[in-house]
């Protein structure tokens, strides 16, 4: 290496800029050296397949964040990504090229071999050496230089020296210096630590298997296990290099990882490059754009040099001035727009702090740390709350690229473009919430897409409760577009070309290889909720076969739920669902006889498990079967089968009090039913872990505490069974009472607690008081609290409103002050008899105007 660090074989060979991945510095540099010396051509580190793609990077179409994406033809879904976003140097250096119309070529080992070393049956080629045991010492390269500037963090140090760096030193200055300096640098370090990074050692050869991708961390050293992928990767670089100089000439730049460099630039002879080369596995590969993220340039994946702030990066390399000012102000404009009362005062102050904070720690411009500190003191009152939101918002980004539409891809991704843009349907990396009416025609080609698209394993959304309402022709999904969804769809390619035909066939795939029935029956929903009739005849097929054969109570309990579902969207989006129909009510009539042996003799965990499949069993019946209950329909015999297992003491108490709770919901018990069995399972010959059990079944659940609210006649029978618990089986008996009632809402637990400690308001079977008690409530009418609510009930129910002069009037009016004669027969007026009693509340019957309704009259209406 010459003494302008960087070149090869003298002062006159190609120029080597060794660069850190994703660096604004570093790309900065780049260009500052590509305007300095000119090249005939540009080599970049890079997938040599894709050579015929760089072109499409000076579209204007073509913006990054984006990546280059390679997989193998016979198995997509070994893929390799090489991330690129605008303050890449490898980005930077290839929009350099193509402004002024020099060639670039990629360099790097081809995507073929690497994909191939991921394979299986494939394996990275190893080298001959082999270890002795020594233990390897890796070595970060940044972290050895940072050290050995008096930094404790490795990260800082780059930032202060690269990336923090303006435009170099002004006018004049050499841009090769920097690289000149790294090179050297590096070329120290793989002296003293060897070419993998671990120190030297006789007979030691670490090695690296190929990382995400095929491609390892090409900032410093591999940092596995094995150097034999990287040594190979060097020797085809070299082969690379000698191929230009010959085309091109020795006028050449060559873009890579600083760790690269001194390989290089090292002199070998290229028979020993071949031998390398020689006997690698290959596969056949495709190569194209496709859009990336921040959000994925932060981690490691591609060329494994993840960075932590990409949003900030690219602030630093887009701004044209002031980074600072700029950066704070953009924080400024996002919490505002989260409501925070931020001022440009707080900006200025924020500022000042930020730059005074840099200072004292001597920094060349304020970083991260500096901002984030100087954002919390000022903007946040002290608090973290803002810093979180810029680190997501800004500091990290949700910046999603964009390609070209006609760069490279497969059938079934153009499809998938053109369906997004007849839909209007956009990608973004920004998770969103998206609200779909069914009744709409764009609605409904939206959720038919996104059903297909999760029928074929490409997650773009997932469906969510709607907040809007619950009616079954809204849907409600949360949309985020991934870069690896690139690769879900290049792998559902396989099935088809377009969506429609690629999800049929994957349905009629999934339905022959089901393993269970509550499978079948969860893909016959998918089917419907996506409009593939096609696929229905080979899911039903499946079903039916699945069906005949499975006799297990609990695996058709759980196929049951999304068989009643399909039937009910099927009616809502107009498909024919008679067939489903069929097989649905066939299944639950088949549960219904098997149901009450299957709960026999149960442990708690099956009990467990059979509570909730009795749970989904009757609503998938209320779905089937909608009230009102039809002699011997489904809906009564349902009602049967829980009543059967209500009542028999064989069965858990945890599924009988379950049954019970179903049955009062249903108003299927009388009156005293519920009391009746309460009373049967909370008696002293009860075991108290079953009774517990019982409760648990019957009070359990977020609503149970609502009904003991307003039935303090049950209430009274829990808090009598409860106080009567030996002391011994107390603590037995505790868990299960905490389970239950911790449930409950708080103001739940609260009212009840008051309901207990006030006492019952009358003992089951007592004295009933002034009047008989209606269910669920106390004995006794508090008429003056019930006459305050009359006003409110008229106007619920659509009854004239009265008032007192009304009242009189009326009075008067029967009376025959008005002229007429009266009805009353005691009132010897006219000799006809009255048909109003005595006792009778003055006014007319049902309702009408003139009558003073009393409390249990509107009691009447309402129910």
């Amino acid at each position: 290496m010459s003494e302008r660090g960087g070149r090869t074989g003298g002062g006159g060979g190609p120029v080597l800029l060794g660069v850190r991945h994703h660096g604004p510095g570093s790309a900065r540099a780049v260009r500052a050296a590509l305007e300095q010396c000119t090249p005939a051509a540009v080599l970049i580190e890079g997938p040599p397949e894709a050579d015929e793609l760089v072109p499409l990077a000076a579209r204007e179409d073509m913006r990054p964040p984006v990546a280059l994406l390679a997989h193998a033809l016979d198995d997509p879904g070994r893929a390799a990504f090489w991330p690129l976003a605008e303050f890449s140097p490898e980005w930077a250096a290839m929009r350099w090229a193509l402004e002024h119309g020099v060639p670039v070529r990629f360099i790097d080992l081809p995507a073929a071999h690497s994909l191939a070393a991921d394979a299986p049956d494939g394996g990275a080629r190893a080298d001959a050496e082999e270890t002795d045991g020594t233990a390897d010492v890796r070595v970060d390269p940044i972290r050895v230089l940072a050290e050995a500037a008096g930094y404790d963090d490795p990260e800082r140090w780059w930032e202060d020296v690269v990336e923090h760096r303006g435009d170099g030193a002004g006018p004049g200055a050499d841009a090769l210096a920097p690289f000149a300096a790294v090179a050297e640098a590096m070329g120290a370090l793989r002296e003293t630590y060897g070419d993998g990074g671990s120190s030297r050692a006789p007979g030691s050869a670490a090695r690296e298997p190929a990382g995400e991708g095929g491609h390892p961390c090409e900032d410093g050293p591999p940092r596995s296990a094995a150097t034999s992928t990287d040594l190979v990767r060097e020797a085809h670089m070299r082969l690379r290099l000698r191929a230009a100089r010959r085309e091109f000439g020795d006028d050449l730049a060559v873009v890579c990882g600083a760790w690269h460099v001194p390989a290089l630039a090292q002199r070998t002879t290229m028979t020993a490059d071949r031998r390398l080369l020689k006997g690698l596995p290959k596969v056949k590969t495709a190569v194209t754009w496709v859009p990336w993220t921040h959000r994925r340039l932060s981690r490691r994946s591609g060329y494994g040099a993840g960075i932590a702030s990409p949003g900030w990066y690219g602030h630093l390399f887009s701004a044209p001035d002031r980074p600072v000012e700029r950066w704070l102000t953009k924080v400024a404009g996002l919490l505002r727009e989260e409501d925070y009362a931020v001022s440009s005062a707080h900006v200025i102050e924020a500022v000042r702090l930020a730059e005074a904070l840099a200072t004292v720690r001597g920094r060349p411009l304020a970083g991260l740390t500096e901002l984030d500190d100087a954002v919390r003191a000022v903007m946040g009152d002290g608090t973290d709350a803002p810093s979180l939101l810029i680190h997501d918002r800004l500091v990290v980004g949700e910046v999603l690229g964009e390609v070209p539409e006609d760069a490279p891809a497969v059938p079934l991704q153009r499809d998938i473009t053109r369906s997004q843009r007849a839909l209007r349907l956009k990608p973004e990396a920004l998770e969103r919430e998206l609200e779909l009416d069914l009744r709409k025609e764009t609605d409904a080609g939206r959720s038919h897409l996104l059903h297909r698209l999760r029928l074929l394993d490409v997650p773009w959304g997932e469906p969510v409760r709607s907040r809007g309402g619950t009616g079954t022709f809204r849907e409600t999904w949360r949309l985020r577009w991934a870069p690896e969804l690139a690769v879900r769809v290049a792998e559902a390619g396989m099935w088809g070309t377009t969506v429609p035909a690629a999800a049929i066939a994957k349905a009629a795939s999934e339905a022959t290889g089901a393993a269970t029935l509550a499978e079948v029956t969860a893909l016959a929903e998918r089917c419907l909720l996506a409009q593939l009739p096609d696929a229905l005849p080979v899911v039903m097929r499946a079903l039916a076969d699945r069906a005949a054969l499975d006799a297990d109570v609990g695996h058709l309990a759980q196929a049951l739920p999304a068989l009643v579902r399909s039937v009910r969207y099927g009616d809502v989006r107009g498909t024919d669902a008679a067939a489903l129909r069929e097989v649905a009510t066939g299944l639950a009539e088949r549960i219904f006889v098997g149901l009450p042996p299957a709960c026999l003799g149960l442990d708690a965990d099956g009990a467990a498990e059979m509570r909730g499949h009795l749970d989904a069993t009757h609503r998938a019946v209320a779905l089937l079967a909608p009230p009102p209950a039809q002699p011997g329909g489904l809906r009564a015999r349902w009602a049967q089968v829980l009543r059967a297992v209500s009542e028999r003491d064989a069965v858990a108490g945890v599924i009988r009090g379950r049954a019970t709770r179903l049955l009062l919901d249903d108003g299927e018990l009388g009156d005293g039913g519920a009391e009746r069995l309460m009373g049967l399972a909370l008696s002293p010959g009860t075991a108290p872990a079953d009774a517990a059990g019982w409760i648990e079944g019957f009070a359990g659940g977020g609503d149970g505490g609502m009904l003991l609210v307003h039935d303090e006649r049950l209430l009274a029978l829990v808090d009598g069974w409860l106080t009567g618990v030996p002391d011994a089986a107390f603590p037995d008996v505790l868990p299960l009472l905490r389970r239950t009632f911790a449930e409950y809402d708080t103001g739940v637990r609260r009212t009840l607690g008051e309901l207990i400690r006030r006492g019952p308001a009358a003992t089951p079977g007592g004295p009933a008081g002034d009047a008989m008690a209606a269910p669920g409530f106390g004995p006794g009418l508090d008429r003056d609290r019930a006459a305050a609510a009359l006003p409110t009930l008229r106007l619920l129910l659509g009854l004239e409103q009265r008032g007192f002069d009304d009242e009189r009037a009326d009075e008067r009016a029967d009376d025959g002050r008005d002229g007429r004669p009266c009805d009353r027969q005691d009132d010897g007026r006219d000799g006809r008899p009255c048909d109003r009693p005595d006792d009778r509340p003055y006014g007319r019957a049902e309702g009408r105007p003139g009558r003073t309704e009393s409390p249990e009259d509107l009691t009447g209406v309402a129910s």
